[in-house]
């Protein structure tokens, strides 16, 4: 038996993932009438039956519809669509990326797009708000009419909105095409242009995922509905008149009530029975605390329920869940504790301690970390602890770029943190934007450190038509051709003599303490007279005596490209007549 497609919506923050749907559920609020339309926690079950009187003559290219319908799982975010997760992947069969198509990619568009790939799941993109497109006309006839309706100009402007969401598409590797001109849809992205404020494109998206599905999702969606429950936990909440319950997503099998379930845990499997299993009013949201629910005695795959059980305090987001009986009851709690271990991962090596609040964000988490080649020491489910900032603070000695614990929707239960950084965020690209620049700074707060008391080479320019004063002290123009021109450091000319010493640096009447490479400045130097032991056109260099020259070499990994360059030299020059100095 096929199940209902499992379909979730990610996009950026505004961009209309929760308007999106809950138009695709406005759409269907006349078939409810009919009793054709049931919710479930937090995700609307959408009948074929429905889905063909929505989109009405467009299905008529496609063959028979054998899948039942759309579990459309209404979730605030991408971050929430990381909870979704099952063995092998997302739980979610096919997903939509939610697009301003005026404003295109963003970072969390961005961010959703990598966890698509990396997790394999095909996906669609919703191009919403065209209504907002200055000149837009709303007229009758389906989105292609519609279109082609549209004043000349408009029709550009969402071309061109249309081929930059295709050019940011191919920097990830994915071909993509408006939907109607495309010619292999196992190659390439289909973008449907769409309003879920007005409808256009509403008919077009469903007829869009219907045909995906029922072309190449099929034997994905096979399931025995007389077998053993599998599923996702959503969230753990207290539920008037029951108390504590979880929402969860059955993507396989049939959950009854009385059934043993195991769930996932950190240490070790949780083993509960099923007391009550509640469904919630046709068309009404879960996370409506105003919502009502139905006693049920079953549910069959795909679709939410909220389940009634004892102990279940611990139960974490995103953690799996299956049903079992006596007598597989141990192979089930393997099972299911492999699937854990697969994502908490705990090394001996060095690299970054990550928490998050569920297993999919943990994986999440980790995967866009690897992809920027930051490396991870322990990662696991929970809020900040001493435990973890032990973890790091392990980190100071050997590399201290690594000393932090970075957390993904998660609190930190400790406030001296001492060496050790830690940053928390609920949205993953805005934690690795902070470690990264955190990372940065403390590197150069590092370099500092050991390069205290020595000083960088440079070399610079001095420029014969910019001479102030020729003497006591002479003044004249210079640029700095490599490295960072500093007060106080000797200068050397290119016989290896050390001649004067910057007294002073100065630019547009500003004193300075330091210039860098392709900077002008006129620079002041005692003992020294322009036209005598200068004629000032000459390049000079930094005065390194051999003892700094050595130490530098040492702290090499620390100094630029250009600085490397200004060694070697320094080291040719020197050699001519000490032929083992520096060595």
């Amino acid at each position: 038996m096929l199940r209902r497609i499992v379909v979730a919506t990610l996009g950026h923050v505004d961009h209309g993932k929760s308007s999106l749907l809950d138009k695709i559920r406005g759409t269907t609020v006349v078939e409810r009438e009919a009793g054709k339309i049931t919710q479930a926690i937090g995700a609307s079950i959408i009948p074929i039956e429905t889905i063909k009187r929505v989109c009405g003559n467009l299905l008529k290219g496609i063959n028979e519809i054998t899948i039942p319908g759309i579990l459309a799982i209404d979730t605030p975010g991408h971050e929430a669509f990381t909870t979704l997760r099952k063995r092998g992947g997302n739980l979610a069969d096919i997903a939509i990326v939610v697009v301003d198509v005026k404003e295109g990619f963003k970072p969390q568009t961005v961010e959703a797009v990598k966890i698509l790939k990396e997790s394999k799941t095909p996906f669609i993109i919703a191009a919403n708000k065209i209504d907002l497109i200055s000149g837009w006309k709303n007229t009758d006839g389906n989105l292609i009419e519609k279109l082609n309706k549209q004043n000349p100009n408009v029709l550009v402007d969402i071309e061109n909105k249309i081929y930059m969401i295709v050019g940011k598409l191919s920097e990830f590797g994915f071909e993509s095409e408006r939907f109607d001109r495309v010619e292999d849809y196992t190659k390439q992205i289909a973008i449907i242009p769409v309003s879920a404020k007005t409808g256009e494109g509403i008919p077009e998206l469903l007829m869009v995922l219907a045909g995906l599905s029922q072309k190449y999702l099929e034997e994905c969606l096979k399931c025995d509905t007389e077998g053993f429950a599998k599923g996702t936990i959503l969230e753990v909440k207290e539920t008037k008149g029951f108390g504590l319950t979880v929402d969860a997503i059955i993507y396989d099998g049939t959950l009854r009530v009385n059934d043993m379930i195991v769930i996932g845990g950190i240490e070790n499997p949780i083993i509960t029975k099923v007391k009550a299993l509640l469904e919630p009013e046709e068309l009404s949201e879960m996370r409506d605390k105003k919502s009502k629910f139905m006693n049920v005695e079953e549910v069959v795959a795909a679709t939410g329920v909220k389940i009634s059980a004892n102990d279940i305090e611990n139960v974490i987001p995103g953690m799996p869940l299956q049903s079992c009986n006596e007598e597989n009851l141990e192979q089930t709690k393997e099972e299911v504790q492999e699937e854990v271990d697969e994502v908490i991962v705990e090394t001996e090596g060095e690299g970054v301690v990550i928490k998050a609040d569920s297993l999919g964000s943990l994986e999440a988490l980790s995967y866009l970390l690897k992809a920027k080649n930051i490396s991870i020491k322990k990662a696991h489910i929970g809020g900040i602890n001493k435990k973890d900032i032990a973890e790091a603070e392990a980190n100071l000695e050997k590399n201290p770029l690594n000393a932090a614990v970075l957390g993904f929707n998660v609190l930190c239960e400790e406030k001296n943190t001492g060496e050790v950084k830690i940053i928390t965020n609920n949205v993953i690209y805005k934690i690795i934007d902070d470690f990264e620049q955190w990372q940065s700074a403390k590197k150069k707060e590092i370099d500092d450190d050991k390069m205290a008391g020595i000083s960088k080479p440079f070399k610079i320019q001095l420029l014969k038509n910019y001479i102030f004063r020729q003497s006591n002290p002479a003044v004249i123009g210079v640029e700095v051709v490599a490295g960072v021109l500093k007060s106080g450091i000797d200068l050397m000319n290119d016989k290896g003599e050390i001649i004067t010493k910057v007294k002073s640096i100065q630019a547009e009447q500003e004193s300075l303490n330091e210039a860098e490479k392709g900077k002008q400045v006129a620079i002041s130097m005692d003992g020294i007279t322009i036209g005598r032991q200068i004629s000032g056109d000459e390049i000079l260099y930094s005065g390194i005596n051999e003892f700094n020259f050595r130490k530098l070499k040492e702290l090499k990994e620390y100094l630029s490209y250009d600085e490397k360059n200004i060694m070697k030299e320094i080291a040719e020059i020197k050699r001519k007549t000490e032929p083992m100095w520096g060595v």
